[in-house]
């Protein structure tokens, strides 16, 4: 697999992920608390997950939403500080 395709893999998984939670990543890029920076750094941790595939199968049953991230997540702090931001507001 090339590191792009990898890449791109990881950053669909991230997106999953915020969709998951409730978090609008193209909503918190508009409103400025998101950048392409945070989204490459992000997937840059989210590339270091030894096992994508328990990610894809907690997605795939989660689809009707979840109030937190899997522990295992390596970006579970960040998404759920999203999360809780915007059920505060």
């Amino acid at each position: 697999m090339s590191g792009q395709t990898k890449y791109d893999e990881h950053a669909h998984l991230v997106e999953k992920m915020a969709e998951v939670l409730g978090v609008d990543l193209d909503e918190e890029t508009m409103a400025g608390r998101w950048t392409p920076e945070d989204m490459q750094d992000t997937v840059s941790r989210c590339l270091g997950c030894t096992d994508p595939s328990q990610c894809k199968g907690w997605l795939g049953s989660h689809d009707a939403g979840a109030d937190e991230t899997p522990g295992f997540c390596r970006n579970k702090d960040l998404l759920e500080a999203m999360r809780a931001r915007l059920v505060s507001a």
